[in-house]
């Protein structure tokens, strides 16, 4: 008898200590789930963060202004409604050119736009957009994730405050629109054109006359002869905008914009202030946004172009072997004296240029070579 209770006291005491044991580990990994350094950790508890995002484009412009709202919703949907972004088109909250700024101070959380509007800020920002007779879309991409020019951008944009993204490319866009035959380089002289960044000095240099406007502010001055002229972007864009109704020849290619980059730019106190899985989730969404642009105008712009063409006789035509060689010489000079104004942009031009040579050595075997044989 003296064994056998000494047995089932030997027992319950090991019972005991297992369920005390059991409890003091359960107490310390709800302990360890409370504390700060677990707040990357998704709990029911955490609260909605509410962002404003002010953009450049007309609300929900085709392309631009609807890669605006897909970009937020993709971060809504991607953090479980955690991170919510709500869009505000130009003018809804502050001016179109006025969004740097507004991200920079603090205003609003996030900017969608184009990094040439900022050459005031930098002259370096305008790498970052596109160059003339620079990187394709496919080139541009490879070039910021995989060539060192997403960290070259950062650097420009630090002294901000702001982090950048791209988050959208329109591919190679049109030469634009004219209310005149542009048949020679002399016939780029005097004329007033809308047209941002580098392309613009290089119209300048040809002779003409470069002019900024943001979007919403482009079919009303080109109707009203405020200017002779306009790029925007291309077929989808250029319809949705009633361009065709201001102006008759459409000319192409767009030899000042190959692969134009759109970005996303985050206030960096904002963007710090997130736990790291949604700082993961406003990048990659970016990511995913600047993917479905591309594809969504090389999915629609033929079809536009069409109805352009065929229902409204827009009168398309390829600016001459003449003019693009002349465009090309000129481009050169701008983009090597932009260069030249800083250290900083030293260094994103030759990282850049370094990319280009090789990335077209590459494409010379293949997507030239390629769509040379497709015919």
């Amino acid at each position: 008898m003296e064994r056998r209770g000494f047995l089932k006291n030997a027992a319950v005491t090991a019972l005991l200590g297992s369920s005390v044991a059991a409890c003091e580990k359960a107490e310390q990994s709800t302990s360890a789930v409370s504390t700060p350094a677990s707040k990357a950790e998704p709990t029911m508890q955490q609260k909605t963060i509410e962002w404003k995002m002010v953009t450049t484009w007309p609300k929900n412009f085709p392309g631009l202004g609807t890669g605006a709202n897909h970009l937020a919703a993709l971060i809504g949907e991607m953090s479980g409604g955690r991170l919510k972004v709500k869009v505000y088109g130009a003018k809804e909250l502050v001016p179109a050119f006025e969004i740097f700024d507004a991200v920079s101070q603090g205003t609003a959380e996030m900017g969608h736009g184009a990094a040439y509007y900022w050459k005031g800020k930098s002259e370096a920002a305008q790498f970052f957009t596109t160059v003339p007779f620079g990187l394709t879309a496919q080139e541009m991409n490879s070039w910021l994730y995989h060539g060192g020019g997403m960290d070259l951008w950062k650097e420009v944009y630090e002294p901000f405050g702001l982090v950048p993204t791209a988050s959208g490319n329109t591919g190679v866009q049109m030469g634009g629109w004219f209310n005149k035959e542009i048949n020679s380089v002399t016939d780029l002289e005097g004329l007033k054109m809308r047209i941002p960044g580098l392309g613009g000095e290089v119209l300048k240099r040809a002779g003409g006359i470069p002019v900024s406007l943001p979007g919403g502010e482009i079919f009303t001055s080109l109707q009203s002869g405020a200017i002779d002229a306009t790029e925007w972007i291309g077929p989808y864009n250029d319809l949705a905008f009633g361009l065709h109704k201001a102006a008759r020849y459409y000319y192409y290619p767009g030899w000042h914009e190959p692969g134009t980059t759109l970005e996303c730019f985050v206030s960096k106190k904002a963007f710090d202030a997130l736990p790291a899985d949604l700082q993961s989730i406003v990048i990659n969404a970016s990511r995913v946004a600047n993917q479905d642009m591309l594809a969504e105008y090389t999915a629609r712009n033929n079809q536009a172009l069409k109805t352009l063409i065929e229902e409204h006789g827009v009168d398309l035509r390829r600016f001459s072997n003449e003019i693009l060689a002349k465009l090309k010489v000129l481009s050169d000079e701008v983009v090597a004296e932009t260069a030249a104004k800083d250290q900083l942009s030293r260094r994103i031009y030759e990282s850049f240029v370094s990319f280009r040579d090789q990335a077209k050595a590459w494409h010379d075997i293949s997507e030239r070579a390629y769509m040379n044989a497709r015919g």
